[in-house]
């Protein structure tokens, strides 16, 4: 099971937790990273591309699948976290006011709820929903999903059981593979963050 970020979206370039916002598309170069995870997962037999309705994922995942000579299954349980009144805020406006409240999301700290923030334990739970249909409908298939950066966070926080700090530290970048294989029923983690090397050393 492949897990993608979306590309590089307009939110991404400023800096702004977009949420649900509609509007923030990909821009040039996550369209180009797109492109290429989508040649490098044509070479794995793909049985389906799920996909987050959320603009910047679903024109990923149109990509992805369209290099696999497939169509994207649009699915709610892989949309991006409500970010609550931090819609539309910048990251340095959020860490200037509350400070690290990324870390606390991860631990489950009911600020952050109060906050009007999508608790971990909810985005958890529905990408759980969405790797068990994915598993019912293509047992034994090679498929991938295409979501945003804290519901493959959830997927890790599943298999690895990572502090708080080191899921904010996990940065995964944008239109990265991320795999998970299964055995008997349990998942294990298999790679992170796979993306060709000229990507290295610019920005994710």
């Amino acid at each position: 099971m492949v897990f993608v970020r979306h590309g590089q979206g307009r939110n991404n370039v400023e800096r702004v937790l977009a949420g649900r916002t509609p509007g923030f598309d990909l821009t040039r170069v996550g369209r180009s990273q797109a492109e290429q995870t989508g040649r490098f997962l044509a070479q794995m037999d793909v049985a389906s591309v799920y996909a987050s309705p959320i603009e910047r994922a679903r024109q990923t995942a149109e990509i992805i699948s369209e290099a696999c000579s497939l169509k994207p299954t649009i699915t709610e349980d892989l949309t991006e976290l409500d970010m609550g009144s931090f819609t539309g805020m910048q990251y340095d406006q959020i860490f200037e006011k509350h400070g690290n409240i990324f870390t606390r999301f991860y631990a489950g700290d009911t600020e952050v709820t109060e906050l009007g923030i999508e608790p971990f334990a909810h985005v958890r739970e529905r990408v759980k929903r969405a790797v068990g249909r994915a598993v019912r409908e293509n047992p034994g298939r090679n498929v991938v999903l295409v979501t945003h950066m804290d519901p493959i966070k959830a997927m890790l926080s599943e298999v690895i059981s990572p502090s708080p700090i080191t899921l904010f530290e996990t940065i995964i970048a944008n239109a990265a593979v991320n795999v998970f294989k299964e055995e008997n029923g349990r998942f294990f983690l298999a790679a992170v963050n796979v993306m060709g090397p000229e990507r290295f050393d610019g920005a994710w």
